[in-house]
């Protein structure tokens, strides 16, 4: 278990080839014994953005405070506080501060990055289709 306030976490550089003045907390990951997803707290100053890229996990992303823009490669959106994203494995994109003040975002992501997750359709515990929610 833990509990902490986000504050006392440490807030490290993003030192990826492509990230501008954005940083990261680590919130809950596999040091807090966390079995299966990392959270984590993005900080990008205005002016400042992840980096473009791509991979094989899903995020799933909370903005806090801010106004962002989402890059893909088809197209941009704009978002604000308190909107909800998921972004698909293997979609190339980038997170943007538009604003003239901090954007804040949490962003869920899986430990194992190779494991593939299979949807069941068989709910193993009752009669009919599960519902994967």
């Amino acid at each position: 278990m833990k509990f902490a306030n986000y504050k006392e976490i440490d807030l490290e550089d993003v030192k990826v080839e492509g990230a501008k003045n954005t940083k990261i907390r680590w919130l809950i990951s596999k040091r807090d014994n966390a079995p299966n997803y990392a959270m984590r707290m993005f900080e990008v100053e205005a002016d400042g953005n992840t980096p473009f890229h791509t991979h094989a996990w899903e995020h799933e992303v909370f903005v806090l405070e801010g106004n962002g823009l989402l890059v893909t490669e088809w197209g941009e959106r704009s978002f604000k506080a308190w909107d909800v994203m998921f972004i698909d494995p293997y979609v190339k994109h980038q997170f943007k501060n538009v604003g003239d003040s901090i954007l804040r975002f949490l962003c869920i992501i899986p430990h194992d990055t190779t494991k593939k997750e299979v949807k069941k359709t068989i709910n193993p515990f009752a009669t009919g289709v599960a519902s994967n929610c």
